[in-house]
């Protein structure tokens, strides 16, 4: 069973990096003109009450993952609840933002796409080790 917190410390991890990197590397130095990552970093969906959604993912995937070690050393019945909670929740928040990328700005955000892509992954390794 641990590994499946093994892996989601992993994924989380991975998300978050690239939330420090959205949020702090200057965006012509991350993202090609031509690729759309910047006309995704410049939209007004990269904001969240006047906040820039990579800051929320620093502040979310440094809690969940403090939230796996402290379940790795103490395991419990509210801990895993949350970390399976969050991973949905998570996973929904990243659905809509990869349906905004897609059908509204029709541009992608390669950093985006891999802390969305790391949600979908831990999604699955939620529900397939989901203990009963």
């Amino acid at each position: 069973m641990k590994i499946k917190y093994y892996s989601l410390y992993f994924l989380f991890s991975i998300a978050l990096v690239s939330s420090v990197i959205l949020s702090f590397a200057p965006v012509s130095q991350i993202c090609n003109f031509e690729q759309g990552c910047e006309i995704v970093h410049f939209s007004p969906y990269n904001y969240t009450f006047n906040i820039q959604n990579s800051h929320y993912g620093i502040a979310i995937f440094s809690a969940m993952i403090f939230l796996i070690l402290s379940y790795l050393k103490k395991p419990g019945k509210h801990k895993r609840l949350i970390v399976n909670l969050g991973t949905i929740i998570g996973f929904l928040t990243a659905l809509r933002f990869i349906y905004i990328q897609e059908f509204v700005l029709n541009a992608y955000c390669k950093f985006c796409m891999v802390i969305d892509i790391s949600m979908a992954v831990a999604l699955i390794i939620v529900l397939t080790k989901w203990k009963k």
